[in-house]
């Protein structure tokens, strides 16, 4: 960006001086265009200005003359046949006829255009006849008013042939591509250098008529002729307010095409310089900057990923500055890799310690119960054998607990689902007999909890379990009692358990009075909730729902993510 703005300004200069040139160049040739094409019609301009002001001459002695026309007639004819440019000469009154001419004959004029144009706006008049009255020739008449005091008497006319005119014009100025045209201010068309009146109306402006072009006097204008071909066009006046020449011309001829060209080239230079320097600059900085960026910002990301196995490489080749980072980032990367290994070998060792404790503790539960089980069996008293049955499934439970513990991948997590399994099934083997076949049904979701919360939610359905097995009888139209248990966690993030059974037919209602649902409750206000108890239609329910605690320890896999900076830029990818 900084480049661009330092060689911006060498480009709007290159930009207006160039075009500044171009402007004048192209000046200098509609100048040019203007000149030749009055060159080229300065024999023609000769020849009517002074057909103009023999007119006038020879209106001088047609007045004299009015009463004698045959006099008038002889003076006529002696004038053409001693001018070489003129083919006829003569004085035409205002009722047409042609009272005075070269050819010494009397003649109605008033049917011709010539003489209908001339009455509608009387004054000086150059038109064109393709075929002259008297000569029978293409000729250009020469029209002049004659006037007696204020009186109109008619109009003194000479015509001039269309091939003299011609021969006027330079041909030096004219070639295929360029042509010019004669045109009176009325937009009438009067001598050109083509053969054909189709030819002239195919060098012609496109949409531009000639009594349009009068408004154009003295410029120089491109536009699509007749014909289709992009030309250039000039006016210039021939006889002021009376004939002008339009000059037609191909732009290879005058040089224009070459300016559209060399605008072109203007901007066009400027900003190839301004495209190579960038270019040249972007490899410069790639070369020299970014490629060893990117380098050291790979050896970032799979060093952040967990790539550790040895320190990246310091970059030799980069500069000075890029060269000290990297070898700063290769050090910092070194004493990481030396400490994590250090830490990662201290948490092995207590984890391994963590979990001895745990196998100790698990193997004390079960002695203790294993010792609760011998003592059980040489009692002969029912309800002591109850009693002792209770404790040990409560010894065995927290057993259950620390056998997950030290079972576990991660310490400080237990997953809840697993280990209420666990202690279901224990109980179930242990507690149902054949005879009394209990159908049990478990359906337990993923959760993982705290120890803090797992121990107490593992001792309320050690609890709820034993109750439903205690309690459970055979319904109407089943054969067998039935205990569910549900384990799963609601839509909101809570964790919900519910443990029903069966109630046989004339079993009293169930009350919650003894040790057992006391227990029940006391562990529902270490998980911050309150069990709920119905017995309803036959079935005996304890609804249970609490919050999971989430700490930063455990491993959940849509809260432990590994994030780097550049995630935080769109399109970054690692």
């Amino acid at each position: 960006m900084l480049l661009s703005i330092a060689i911006l300004p060498i480009g709007m200069i290159s930009i207006l001086q160039t075009l500044h040139l171009s402007r004048e160049a192209e000046r200098s040739a509609e100048l040019a265009i203007q000149g030749r094409t009055a060159a080229a019609a300065a024999g023609e301009r000769a020849l009517l200005q002074g057909a103009i002001a023999t007119a006038d001459a020879l209106g001088i002695s047609v007045l004299a003359m009015l009463d004698d026309p045959a006099t008038c007639s002889r003076m006529m004819h002696d004038f053409v046949q001693s001018s070489p440019s003129f083919v006829y000469a003569g004085f035409t009154d205002i009722s047409g006829r042609n009272i005075c001419s070269a050819n010494s004959q009397i003649r109605d004029m008033s049917d011709t255009p010539q003489f209908r144009e001339f009455m509608e706006n009387p004054g000086t008049l150059i038109t064109s006849a393709a075929q002259g009255p008297w000569s029978g020739l293409p000729v250009v008449i020469v029209m002049q008013p004659l006037y007696r005091d204020l009186e109109l008497l008619g109009y003194v006319a000479l015509s001039l042939s269309h091939d003299l005119l011609r021969s006027t014009h330079i041909s030096a100025y004219w070639s295929d591509g360029a042509r010019i045209l004669s045109f009176s201010n009325t937009g009438r068309p009067l001598i050109g250098d083509f053969g054909t009146q189709e030819n002239a109306m195919a060098i012609l402006p496109r949409d531009i008529t000639l009594a349009e072009l009068v408004q154009r006097t003295d410029t120089t204008f491109s536009a699509i002729s007749n014909s289709g071909e992009k030309r250039v066009f000039s006016v210039v006046p021939v006889v002021p307010d009376l004939v002008y020449a339009l000059g037609s011309w191909s732009p290879r001829l005058t040089g224009v095409a070459g300016l559209s060209l060399s605008r072109f080239v203007a901007v066009l230079f400027p900003v190839a310089l301004w495209l190579v320097s960038l270019a040249v600059a972007f490899f410069a900085v790639d070369r020299l900057v970014l490629r060893h960026v990117r380098e050291l910002r790979g050896q970032m990301r799979r060093f952040a990923l967990g790539n550790r196995v040895v320190p990246p490489p310091v970059l030799e080749t980069a500069p000075g500055e890029i060269r000290d980072v990297s070898e700063t980032f290769h050090n910092m990367a070194r004493i990481l890799i030396r400490d994590e290994a250090a830490m990662e070998e201290a948490v092995a060792e207590k984890t391994v310690l963590l979990k001895e404790v745990h196998h100790r503790v698990k193997n004390n539960l079960q002695l203790i119960a294993s010792i609760i089980n011998m003592q059980s069996r040489v009692i002969d008293d029912p309800d002591a054998k109850r009693v002792l049955r209770s404790v040990q499934d409560r010894v065995a439970s927290l057993a259950t607990i620390y056998k997950n513990l030290y079972q576990a991948e991660h310490l400080e997590s237990v997953e809840a689902d697993q280990l209420v399994r666990d202690i279901i099934g224990q109980m179930s083997t242990a507690s149902v007999v054949s005879e009394h076949s209990i159908e049990i049904d478990t359906r337990l979701e993923p959760l993982t909890l705290l120890p803090d919360q797992a121990v107490p939610l593992t001792l309320l359905t050690t609890e709820a379990f034993t109750n439903a097995l205690k309690y459970a009888g055979i319904p109407e139209g089943r054969e067998r009692p039935w205990v569910c248990v549900r384990l799963h966690r609601a839509a909101d993030g809570h964790a919900e358990l519910t443990i029903e059974n069966s109630l046989g037919r004339g079993t009293s209602e169930v009350e919650g009075t003894g040790l057992g649902n006391q227990l029940i409750e006391a562990f529902a206000m270490q998980l911050d909730s309150e069990a709920q108890i119905t017995d309803r239609d036959g079935v005996f329910r304890l609804y249970l729902r609490f919050l999971p605690e989430t700490g930063a320890t455990l491993l959940d896999s849509e809260t432990r993510r590994v994030v780097l900076t550049s995630a935080a830029r769109e399109g970054a990818r690692h």
